[in-house]
Order: structure tokens, then sequence, then C-alpha cells
């Protein structure tokens, strides 16, 4: 209990914290019309709109909203028609769905290391990685920069490997002018709260083959072909294929249509203050004493996020507690899943982890939300003050 009080009295005394949820203001009304119109369940209209608004803006040629990104990296392993004793490359730096949705298949994650400018996937090591069992690559596009897609998908090409994008950070970023989670056979979106547009939980699956297509909209309907009902392409519906619930309530889509009218402005006004960090911070990096973000030319990020790099975890430390006293909650992102308890167990590393665990350590996330702009200034000053 005594602990419980205290982390309570922490928590009070943040001021500017590291996320909060914004609502266009036609969130609620359109759910109140989701109700009037008594289609609670998925499916609706809402949904209908979130999928062509996917479809026109990534020109992929089936958008599926799903109750999470994980349940969209779900759908995509058994598409993969991932099984037991089949191996699935993925850096170690990423949320634990990566991996988790592969290893409910059967499969084993194979961890590779990262790049230290992008922190994604090391395109170069794929390779080395490749085994009999391989049958998938899963590029993480971290902070909403891609990964190197045409070296990636080279590969891939080469060895008969699907390559499954998690784009969960990616909505409206691209690379070469290519939308995020289409450029390999199957992409999967989060719209998760923390995301640039959100709808609580919530996520989508990206497809191009039309048989991919297809399946994918039977394993969402619990595994009957109810979809090719409703369109009178057969005259009744059944069980036709493994599946589970992977779609979401219309008010979930609901929320997220309001959240899509405005991703635009949504998206540039994070750009505006990702590029006030990255100006105002430019000094202490010439210092020496954090690194920034590197975005090469080929890609065009969405802002999702901005962090910066501290020279050690001692410094890491000693910022967030600086921050902390300030009433600014900075964080730390992931734990590497190869030095996690179910990484060593299910998965196995196929290169030296060595900019993983070290950029891993060394990571500090700063807030990144609409209505920032206020007290940006703040942050970057007590930044300044606990690095000087």
């Amino acid at each position: 209990m005594e602990n419980s009080n205290k982390k309570n009295i922490d928590d009070a005394k943040v001021k500017i914290p590291f996320n909060k949820p914004y609502m266009t203001g036609r969130e609620l009304s359109y759910i109140a019309e989701a109700h009037f119109h008594a289609h609670l369940s998925g499916d609706g209209a809402f949904t209908n709109r979130c999928h062509k608004w996917l479809e026109e803006k990534t020109f992929c040629r089936k958008a599926l909203l799903t109750h999470s990104c994980t349940a969209a990296l779900e759908m995509a392993a058994i598409l993969a028609g991932i099984g037991p004793g089949d191996e699935v490359i993925l850096p170690s730096y990423t949320f634990v769905s990566t991996g988790n949705a592969f290893v409910a298949r059967g499969a084993k994650p194979v961890f590779v290391d990262i790049r230290p400018d992008t922190l994604n996937l090391d395109e170069n090591k794929i390779e080395q990685a490749i085994s009999p069992n391989t049958k998938a690559i899963v590029p993480v596009h971290y902070a909403g920069v891609s990964c190197e897609m045409d070296t990636i998908m080279d590969v891939a090409e080469r060895h008969d490997l699907l390559v499954i994008e998690d784009a969960a950070q990616g909505v409206l970023a691209g690379y070469k002018g290519r939308p995020l989670g289409t450029l390999g056979h199957i992409g999967a979106l989060s719209f998760h709260e923390t995301k640039n547009i959100i709808s609580g939980e919530g996520g989508a699956i990206l497809l191009s083959d039309p048989a991919l297509s297809r399946r994918a909209e039977i394993i969402r309907e619990k595994g009957t072909n109810r979809k090719a009902f409703f369109r009178g392409e057969v005259d009744k519906y059944s069980w036709v294929d493994i599946g589970s619930s992977y779609l979401p309530s219309e008010l979930i889509a609901a929320f997220l249509w309001a959240q899509m009218e405005e991703a635009e402005s949504i998206t540039q006004r994070r750009i505006k203050m990702w590029e006030v960090y990255h100006q105002r911070l430019r000094a202490l990096a010439e210092d020496g004493l954090l690194r920034l973000p590197i975005v090469p030319s080929e890609c065009t990020h969405n802002a999702h996020m901005y962090y910066i790099l501290l020279p050690s975890v001692q410094k890491r430390s000693t910022l967030i507690a600086h921050l902390k006293s300030r009433g600014i909650h900075a964080v730390f992102h992931y734990t590497p899943l190869h030095e996690s308890t179910m990484g060593k167990q299910y998965g196995r590393c196929a290169s030296d982890m060595a900019h993983t665990s070290d950029l891993a350590n060394r990571l500090l996330r700063l807030p990144l939300w609409l209505g920032l702009e206020k007290h940006q200034e703040t942050v970057i000053n007590a930044i300044y003050d606990g690095l000087t």
C-alpha cells in the first residue's frame, strides 16, 4: 500500500504527460450516430468509410479494420501459413506483439540487430539469418521512419519469402513516395491511443494480393464466409477456415473516422512540433550531449515520436529524474525481445545484437501530442538545464 501511495503522489506531480490522446470534437457525435442507426457491432457504415479512406490513402487493394495491430499481425501470421518449425526474421527492438503473433502459431523468432542510424532492422544482416525454415521477414518501421525496403524486398524475392510490415507507427509515412504498410506483401497498422490517429485500441491489415484479401475477410470473421454471403456471392455462410473475431465494434470505427477526417492536419501539427525539437536541440547534439533522430532522404516520416539518444544509461536515468522533478514525463521504450524471458525461450539471435542493446539503454522519448505546442519550450528548457 505504501508503494502504491508513493506512485500516486509521484504521478500527481506530472504536469506535462508523455502522451495526451487528441479528440477532433466529432468522435462522440459519430458514436451517437452509430447508436441511432442501431448498428454497434462491426462492419457498419463507419467501418466502411475507414476502409475506403485507408485504401485511398495507401493504394492497397483491401484494408480491413481490426481491434488492434496485434490482431492484424496475428491475421498476417495465419495468411502467411506460419506454423510449428517455421522461422520469422524480425528486429529485437520492437513491441512484444511483433514476436507474439508468430510464436502463437508455433514459429521461432529470429532476431537481427538494428541499424545505428534509424534503429530499424539492418537490411544487410537479414540474409545471414535465413535458414531452410525461414518463412517471412517482418520489418518494423520505427518512429514512422521506413526500413530500407528495396533491399529487404530484393532479399525476400530471391529467397521466396513473405514480407509482413509492422507499420504500427507508420500511418501517413512513406518510402520513396509509397505508403508504409503497402511495400511488402502484408501490412499492419495501429490506432492505439499513443499513435498519430487513434481509436483507443484499434488497427488494420493492408493487402494487395487478391487471394490473400479474400482469405483475410474469412479469417477476420471467425473463419466464416459471412462477407461473401452479405455480398450475395453464396446463399448461406458457414465455417470454411480457421479464424477469430478480429473486427472492431462500430463504436471504435466511428471514433476513428473522426480522426481520419483530420489525419493530414494532425500529422502536419505533429511534424511542426517534431521540427521544433529538432532545431532547438541541435546545439546539444553539436556539443555531444545527445544524438538526434536520423531520417534518410528517401523516407517521409509522420512525426510519430521524437526521441533523443543520451551518451549512457546513467545519463538517461538522470535526465528522466530531472524532467520528472519539473513535472515532465519522458520515457524510454522497448526492452529488447532477445533479452526478455520469452525471447530467450522461443527465439534465437542470428547476429550480434550490439546496437540493439546499446541504443535501447540510451533512448529517451519526449512528449509529443497535439496541445503540447504551448508547453514545448518548457520541455526543451528543462532538457538544457538537465544536460548543461
